[in-house]
């Protein structure tokens, strides 16, 4: 296997404020990792630098073989998929759902004039429906709920077969039904071995999907532990990472963490 994501002491500062400090990990194909920690621990900011849309203050950032830095990143972009709230907020809200994804083939959010071939409606139209939205392909994406919003935006993330699959905090803001439902399709891609590798940023152990192979634990932008799940997220781990004594469990292929 490659390095996917290849970070050596990669450390951002913004003002006064280290976001990421001497970070180094690595990602390589195949790989599901979760990134957790409480908010202001860098998670986001890991992802912006792992997506290509920030740049290290020191240290080495190579993503997909090249670094960044040294490469164009317009070129790069369009090999990632990004699913976030920042995109979210750009993405108009009388878009059709359906363009919403379909547009991502040009790296684009809102169609324009721009042309596409009929395969790539159909793969607009496949993965909406492996997302379990494909009845809301004529809607606009602003009359969505939260949960359905997330789950587009995942199957824009995936429209251009991405070799790597950013999501940033996808449940956030869902409730119960649609965090279930959305854990479970993540865990389907997971499962599945063609498709990319995939980092998952969250603040609960409770939403890493099946499947996931490695944690990467971040406390005020340094690294705490990463590795495999079952060596990573241990009590000691989880307490370091969050400051508060608890108290991890995995049942089945699910974890689940409470303060003693």
């Amino acid at each position: 296997m490659s390095d996917v994501l290849a970070f050596a002491d990669v450390t951002v500062v913004r003002g006064k404020n280290r976001l990421l400090d001497n970070v180094s990990w690595e990602v390589e194909e195949g790989e599901r990792w979760v990134v957790l920690g409480a908010n202001g621990a860098g998670k986001t900011t890991l992802l912006q630098v792992a997506a290509g849309r920030m740049h290290p203050t020191s240290g080495v950032a190579g993503i997909l073989g090249e670094v960044l830095g040294t490469v164009d990143v317009f070129e790069l972009r369009p090999r990632i998929g990004l699913s976030s709230a920042v995109l979210a907020e750009r993405i108009p809200g009388r878009e059709i759902v359906h363009n919403v994804v379909v547009t991502a083939s040009y790296g684009v959010v809102g169609r324009w004039r721009e042309a596409y071939h009929d395969l790539d409606h159909a793969r607009a139209a496949e993965l909406l429906e492996v997302m379990g939205v494909d009845h809301l392909a004529d809607r606009t994406f602003g009359t969505l709920s939260e949960g359905e919003r997330k789950r587009v935006q995942i199957a824009r993330a995936l429209m251009t077969d991405p070799e790597i699959m950013l999501l940033d905090e996808p449940a956030a803001g869902l409730d119960l039904g649609g965090r279930e439902d959305l854990v479970g399709r993540l865990g389907e891609i997971a499962a599945d071995l063609t498709a990319p590798a995939l980092v998952l940023v969250t603040h609960h152990v409770e939403e890493i999907p099946p499947n996931f192979t490695d944690a990467l634990l971040l406390r005020d932008g340094r690294v705490v532990a990463a590795g495999p799940l079952e060596v990573t997220l241990t009590d000691e781990n989880l307490t370091e990472t969050f400051g508060l004594p608890l108290k991890v469990e995995r049942r089945g292929e699910r974890w689940t963490a409470w303060a003693t």
